[in-house]
């Protein structure tokens, strides 16, 4: 009898089956792995908090639903800024469906004022170390202090609105959004930690998404668990508009862009016919003027700035050996200051040797422009009829009198001309016109220097 030995057999289905569990795995650990993987949409914004940034955050938020984004990080450093946009913002945040996280980075970043407030209406936040949030009382745009009765006013609603935003974050965070407001109190990242106003401190956004996976936050009344440990990070950034828009909030470039449209103005007015300098007037003057409108400004300051141009306007015609001129100069300094020097602390102010530069580099052009203006008014006329009074012509012939006056033809910059004179003029004499009527001309022999003022008959 002949027998078969099992064993490789049994060899065989021992080395399937471990490679069948080996395949099986691999699986699990690559659905593991997917399952934890998520994509986080940044934005980053460095600035004061204007409409350009409730556009950003609005484009951001949209993008990230439209990609089903687990969540959108904001990388925010701010002083703050307008009141009816803070509010906007927090409207925003809070109907957001997508989990908002708020980052105040990096390190020497700020959540001043407004900024404390957006950082509150964030589902999660977190700050860097070395960053500092608080500071929210409110004030005036221009920086003064608002009356009694409309500082309690603005007081009592933000801080409802701060209780709103910190009571799922426990009573010393409350206490600390409502002194940010009443007592305008700031604090650093580790005092905001203990309080329980932010949920950590990291050193990088990376850092704060691996800290708060697996968090529990409460979006639209529901509860999330946020998914943020290994992300795929996608960046949106400000468009070239808005990067614009957003440098329209410095004092320096909103001054040289007013500055370029009124010289380039001037220039269209004082030399009319062309387009370029007038387009680019109104152009750099548009502009200058809505980022006029993004920034505290003291009007007194722009008084001063239309009192400087008059000043500047009356040396050209004024002889006054340059005393209008430094005048005006130092009174449009003085308005630059005003108008930019809010004691707001949302915007960048304009530094005196900025102020300085500006004004009399502006000063000076005017000067140019206006005095070339008043020259070319004054000017004799060159072309057309009025260009000829004065101007030397030939006698084609001898004149033949015709009653008091004596008439023949004249050659004038190679043109022929029916001319009376009242001397005798030969042929080939210089004649001088000296009155230009119609298609004819009254002369005067070339010596002559005597104004005839009667129309020729």
């Amino acid at each position: 009898m002949i027998t078969f030995s099992n064993k490789p057999i049994k060899k065989q289905i021992r080395i399937a089956g471990a490679a069948l569990i080996l395949l099986v795995l691999t699986f699990l650990q690559a659905q593991l792995v997917y399952a934890q993987s998520s994509e986080v949409v940044v934005l980053e914004f460095d600035g004061p908090v204007t409409p350009i940034m409730h556009t950003y955050f609005e484009r951001g938020l949209a993008e990230a639903a439209e990609s089903e984004a687990d969540a959108v990080l904001i990388i925010l450093d701010t002083p703050g800024g307008a009141l009816d946009t803070t509010i906007e913002l927090v409207q925003l945040f809070r109907a957001s469906e997508i989990p908002i996280i708020v980052y105040i980075g990096p390190q020497g970043a700020q959540a001043a004022s407004a900024g404390s407030i957006i950082t509150a209406a964030a589902h999660a936040a977190g700050m860097a170390p070395e960053t500092v949030i608080g500071a929210a009382s409110p004030i005036n745009s221009d920086g003064s202090d608002i009356n009694e009765t409309a500082y309690r006013k603005a007081v009592e609603d933000l801080k409802a609105t701060m209780r709103g935003l910190t009571e799922r974050r426990g009573p010393e965070a409350v206490a600390l959004g409502e002194a940010m407001i009443e007592e305008a109190r700031a604090v650093s990242s580790q005092e905001a930690l203990d309080a329980g106003f932010i949920d950590a401190v990291a050193v990088t956004p990376e850092d704060l998404l691996a800290e708060l996976n697996g968090r529990t936050v409460l979006i639209n009344g529901e509860e999330r668990v946020l998914n943020t440990a290994v992300s795929t990070q996608t960046t949106i950034s400000l468009t070239f508009i808005e990067t614009l828009l957003v440098a329209l909030t410095n004092p320096v470039v909103v001054s040289i862009l007013m500055a370029i449209g009124v010289q380039a103005i001037i220039i269209e007015i004082s030399n009319p016919g062309g387009w370029v300098a007038g387009f680019i007037g109104v152009l750099f003057l548009g502009i200058g003027l809505y980022g006029l409108g993004q920034l505290p400004v003291n009007w007194l300051g722009m008084g001063l700035i239309l009192v400087a141009f008059v000043l500047l306007a009356l040396e050209t015609t004024t002889p006054t050996n340059g005393a209008l001129a430094v005048t005006g100069t130092v009174t449009l300094i003085a308005g630059l200051l005003v108008l930019f020097n809010s004691g707001t602390p949302e915007f960048v102010r304009l530094s005196i040797p900025a102020a300085i530069a500006i004004a009399v580099v502006t000063a000076a052009f005017f000067i140019f422009i206006v005095s070339f203006a008043v020259r070319a008014q004054k000017a004799q006329p060159l072309t057309g009829s009025q260009g000829m009074m004065g101007q030397i012509g030939t006698a084609r012939d001898t004149f033949v009198a015709d009653g008091d006056l004596y008439r023949g033809s004249i050659m004038l910059k190679g043109e022929i001309w029916q001319a009376a004179s009242r001397q005798p003029i030969q042929f080939g004499d210089d004649v001088r016109v000296r009155q230009i009527q119609g298609m004819k001309v009254k002369v005067e022999p070339a010596e002559e220097t005597a104004v005839l003022e009667q129309p020729i008959p």
